[in-house]
């Protein structure tokens, strides 16, 4: 039955998901960021070919998106509890999310900027801009609603890595589904959490599809 007890628990259960999935997207584009650009200037084909480089981190992008979430969120308990001191929790919980989804958002910032038009890159080497400026001023403006667009993909995605984690002792929708509704057979409670997993859902896509409407130059006011 519903009562103010269990719309406490949702409504912690929901901050602490929004929490962990809006940091964990933060840091995974950051450190995405970083490893896409260079896998970009990097390839045979980039504006500073290095084939040792590229070969080396998109094999490590490679390997890591390859591991099964749970499997990487137990592996990494040493480093999670070094870095944040405990392995159990809301903030233990997004180091292995990071981990999880920074190469799968390299991937996807490095095919963003890969689509820009090569001839205003060109452009843009004619005219003396370094390769900074490259970066900065011209791809990742040029590509910013597709940027923006994979940025509402690998959110949702992260907020079902963060359901998963509740089976290893993180926190948020999926510890009150696991604790709640699997072990105590509360149906009322796991039906709940699925209700608001989809709801954050399309509220994330939702934003998402206005905020790279917004953000296209080519869009029509």
């Amino acid at each position: 039955m519903f009562n103010q007890a269990l719309f406490e628990l949702l409504w912690e259960g929901t901050v602490d998901t929004l929490y962990m999935t809006l940091a964990s997207t933060f840091f995974s584009y950051v450190f995405g960021m970083v490893m896409a650009v260079v896998l970009v200037l990097t390839r045979a084909d980039g504006i500073k070919p290095h084939p040792v480089v590229f070969r080396c981190l998109d094999v490590v992008v490679n390997l890591t998106r390859s591991f099964p979430f749970l499997i990487l969120m137990i592996a990494v308990i040493p480093f999670t509890r070094w870095l944040v001191g405990t392995t159990i929790g809301n903030n233990a919980t997004i180091v292995p999310l990071v981990i999880a989804a920074a190469p799968f958002v390299a991937r996807l910032i490095e095919q963003s900027l890969l689509e820009v038009d090569r001839g205003v890159v060109e452009a843009a080497q004619s005219m003396g801009a370094s390769t900074w400026q490259l970066v900065w001023k011209v791809l990742i403006p040029e590509a910013m609603p597709s940027l923006i667009n994979g940025s509402a993909i690998a959110a949702t995605t992260i907020l079902g890595y963060s359901a998963m984690s509740g089976a290893v002792g993180g926190g948020g929708l999926g510890k009150l589904a696991i604790m709640y509704g699997y072990n105590r057979y509360q149906d009322d409670i796991m039906f709940a959490t699925v209700v608001l997993l989809i709801v954050i859902v399309q509220l994330l896509q939702s934003f998402g599809d206005w905020a790279t409407r917004r953000s296209d130059k080519r869009s029509t006011k």
